[in-house]
């Protein structure tokens, strides 16, 4: 059993109090004489540990606070704690345990530098990872056999099917927002009835498919991520390297081809339901019946409009789609994560839409389809 650390106090005439430690002076015994030293009443002249057997760090320290606390000399120490004591006499009990922040010039730069070299190591996974789908797609191609139509199918009702109901009623209240504030702000000019263009035209072309891929990354986008990255916490996705399943053939090549395709139909879906609840607020507010409301739109609205926007959602599907993928491949190290991961999926999905969005409306208006 490890001796417990001791303690008394001798009355020197010369110098004043002395106080005599003897025992062992660690961590496991030293509780009991830390309490004892703070409660012990001064001035005390010197500290002898000429009894001492054994110190460690925690020991050195409490002595030598105690020291500082009465200005007391420590003598008759061994050459073990006389090391132990200069080990820990320059620490200071106020000392700064973070370093001291760099001025605003040259910490902004280092940042900004940390930031660069982030997003190069981040092209880089997601070239690497787009190499992989390439390679799936044609090792799938090579042996239709092994494509997972079931996979595909199950996606495309996650993707497609059960988001109908909140991308229609999504759908049908912009379609009534559009209506109402733009006849609002038509009316200024007498020219109400020009807010058939106004709903047909922003939805086919813009709102309709924009809209929609945001609700599919906040959605699904999220969903594949937090699905892949749980998969690879619980070792799933290694354990089917190891039978000799492709991960990207069996899970990643699905859920793109799912978003990708059901993004079309979404799209359009949107759109339509966007006009008819234009078509109602025309019926209640505007006084243009609901059915001349419908033809008129096909009058006043192109027909590139609607391939606008048929164009871009596949684009946007894809997007979304490779977000999720990858993030949920990055996964590492714990469940904070999955939702850190899961977060930057629809985030980065979303930015990427809206800048796509961006050019797209660029390049279809210098080909003359603005």
């Amino acid at each position: 059993m490890e001796k417990s650390a001791q303690y008394s106090l001798v009355e020197d005439g010369a110098g004043g109090p002395r106080l005599m430690l003897s025992g062992t002076l660690t961590l496991a015994a030293i509780a009991p004489l830390e309490r004892a030293l703070h409660t012990m009443p001064g001035p005390i002249a010197s500290i002898d540990l000429s009894g001492v057997e054994d110190i460690d760090t925690v020991g050195a320290w409490v002595v030598l606070q105690f020291a500082r606390a009465h200005e007391a000399e420590i003598t008759a120490a061994s050459e073990a704690a006389q090391r132990l004591l200069g080990a820990v006499r320059g620490i200071e009990p106020g000392s700064e345990i973070h370093p001291p922040r760099l001025p605003a010039w040259e910490r902004v730069p280092v940042k900004l530098g940390e930031k660069v070299y982030a997003a190069r190591a981040g092209l880089y996974g997601v070239v690497g990872f787009f190499g992989q789908i390439l390679i799936g797609a044609a090792s799938l191609a090579r042996n239709p056999a092994r494509f997972p139509v079931k996979a595909l199918v199950h996606q495309m009702e996650l993707v497609g099917v059960t988001a109908l109901p909140i991308i229609g009623l999504m759908s049908f209240l912009i379609g009534i927002v559009i209506a109402q504030q733009g006849a609002v702000q038509l009316e200024q000019f007498g020219a109400e009835a020009l807010t058939v263009n106004l709903v047909g035209r922003i939805t086919l072309r813009e709102l309709g498919v924009l809209m929609t891929a945001i609700m599919v990354a906040g959605r699904s986008g999220s969903a594949f991520a937090a699905q892949l990255g749980t998969m690879k916490l619980t070792e799933e996705i290694d354990a089917m390297r190891t039978i000799g399943i492709s991960p990207v053939e069996v899970l990643v090549i699905p859920r793109i081809m799912a978003a990708t395709f059901m993004m079309i139909l979404l799209g359009f879906y949107a759109s339509v339901v966007a006009i008819v609840g234009g078509a109602v607020v025309g019926e209640l507010a505007l006084g243009i019946p609901f059915w001349t409301f419908l033809a008129r739109i096909q009058e006043v609205v192109p027909t590139h409009d609607l391939w606008v926007g048929l164009i871009k959602a596949p684009v946007f599907g894809l997007i979304v789609a490779l977000a999720g993928c990858y993030h949920g491949l990055q996964v590492r190290g714990n469940s904070e994560e999955v939702g850190r991961r899961t977060t930057m999926a629809v985030v980065s999905a979303i930015f990427a839409v809206i800048v796509l969005d961006a050019f797209f409306a660029v390049f279809f208006t210098e080909v003359g389809w603005g």
